[in-house]
């Protein structure tokens, strides 16, 4: 068996495993060499068909023939299909919170409440209790993240340093709530009790965001004194006299979140959400406009190409004309080409051949979980979905951290410590698709100020490293015998 695939096929040598991805990372450095954070626009999918294509032959080479390569990509792409339509779905959502003053009125009452001088700081916290309520990090961004950027970009603050605040507090957010699904599913492949798997997480989460926090108000301070409050009164000013402001279209919101807190489907949460705006919208931003159906057919049209300002301002025009459906078909497009690339490594063993000598160097107790947050990391990278991550990293390593004595948690607190919170800092990752494409700024750009996903791992490194923190199972002692 460790000579074969486990669904047929001769399993590739560890340095035929490697050469796929050897192809993967020169040729993704020189697509961002040569084309820069608009390498995710079509050089990157070529660049993972390719690497796929590579792994393809490996597995040729292995006894597997195409046609079972080709089918195991396709079980393996429609794993992504809710997400993909998850993330069609988040677009029309932008669109029409766009057009009917959802977004606006939050841009308006949010420049009002966060000062610049606390800003940073105030976008990390503000996203991570919304996300901690919704369970829901791409959510979250979709939509109040969303609001945030326009508030930065109106007031000249740095964008990728508000990607970043935004990404952090989503991702700490989702990480502690009950209602996540990768929090659900991390604790429940490691065999953990949910609540208990929050409670252990809080040692590696709190100390990271703290840092985070620490290092968000610094940065707010410094630009708190560069902000340019005429553009940013200019903006809110537009916002203003082109749309209906009023404090009942945060009830949208308001909405959304009060879905996710009832465990309604996500999918299904946001095309609620889409109608609950359109609604909104035909009801305070008609005005003298159209007739009925007209409206609803624009609102239609919005939903699928995304909302078009016509306000006069220049900057407002650029800041409000976005969203859509179509939106994310160059992201949709990086996912599936990730999903070749991955269904191919997986299928032809390459990837089963690279985390089999990966938990050959675990020797000692605490160095298993080194393996496993480097296989939830390479899970990140190569299968490029955080879910997979997850997957891998607790099915792989479930057994050997029962025999070694640990609890569960520790198995799936680790696997979030290093997948679910770096999953939006690899550019071909769906995460990482998503964030660059809602946000509008590229991975490689918001990535170094994504301070909570970088600092998480790291500390969970130095908890390994010291054993803190890394409990073991309690052992009941043998029942006394009773003589008869």
């Amino acid at each position: 068996m460790h000579n074969e695939t486990k669904r047929g096929g001769n399993l590739p040598q560890l340095w035929q495993g490697a050469i796929p991805l050897l192809v993967l990372f020169v040729g993704l450095f020189l697509a961002v060499m040569n084309f820069g954070d608009e390498a995710t626009g079509g050089p990157v999918q070529i660049v993972l068909m390719c690497a796929g294509l590579v792994a393809g032959i490996v597995g040729l080479s292995n006894g597997l023939t195409w046609s079972t390569l080709e089918k195991a990509v396709s079980e393996f792409s429609s794993m992504v299909i809710i997400p993909i339509m998850l993330l069609f779905s988040i677009g029309g959502l932008i669109g029409v919170w766009l057009a009917s003053g959802v977004i606006p009125t939050l841009i308006v009452f949010g420049s009002e409440i966060l000062h610049p001088s606390i800003f940073y700081a105030a976008v990390l916290v503000l996203c991570s209790v919304v996300a901690m309520s919704s369970g829901s990090a791409w959510t979250t961004a979709g939509t109040i993240g969303v609001a945030l950027m326009g508030i930065s970009q109106a007031s000249d603050l740095s964008l990728p340093i508000t990607a970043g605040a935004i990404i952090s507090g989503v991702y700490f957010g989702d990480k502690l709530s009950p209602l996540s699904d990768t929090t659900n599913l991390a604790s429940g492949m490691a065999g953990a009790e949910l609540f208990v798997h929050v409670r252990y997480m809080l040692w590696t989460t709190v100390p990271a965001f703290l840092i985070a926090l620490v290092v968000f108000l610094f940065l707010s301070l410094r630009a708190g004194q560069h902000v340019d409050t005429a553009q940013l009164a200019l903006l809110t000013g537009t916002l203003s006299s082109n749309f209906t402001i009023s404090w009942a279209l945060l009830l949208p919101m308001a909405i959304l979140i009060g879905l996710a807190i009832a465990r309604v489907p996500p999918l299904m949460a946001i095309v609620i959400s889409i109608i609950v705006g359109v609604v909104f919208g035909l009801a305070f931003q008609r005005g003298d406009q159209a007739s009925l159906p007209q409206l609803i057919v624009d609102y239609w049209r919005t939903a699928a190409t995304g909302y078009e300002a016509h306000t006069g301002v220049a900057d407002a025009d650029e800041l409000l004309s976005r969203g859509g459906m179509a939106s994310m078909m160059t992201t949709v497009w990086l996912i599936l080409s990730a999903m070749f690339f991955s269904g191919m490594m997986e299928r032809t063993g390459c990837l089963q051949r690279i985390l089999n000598s990966l938990l050959g160097l675990m020797r000692k107790d605490r160095s298993i979980f080194f393996g496993v947050g480097a296989t939830a990391l390479f899970g990140n990278i190569v299968a490029a979905d955080q879910y997979l991550s997850i997957v891998l990293s607790t099915r792989m390593y479930a057994d050997e951290v029962h025999s070694r004595g640990f609890r569960p948690e520790m198995l799936s607190r680790t696997a979030e410590d290093f997948g679910t919170v770096t999953s939006p800092l690899v550019p071909w990752n769906t995460c990482g698709a998503f964030m660059a494409a809602t946000l509008g700024v590229g991975t490689l750009t918001y990535l170094p100020f994504c301070i909570f996903n970088i600092a998480s791992p790291l500390v969970a490194c130095i908890y390994i490293g010291s054993g803190i923190a890394l409990r073991r199972r309690e052992v009941s002692p043998a029942p006394d015998l009773i003589s008869g």
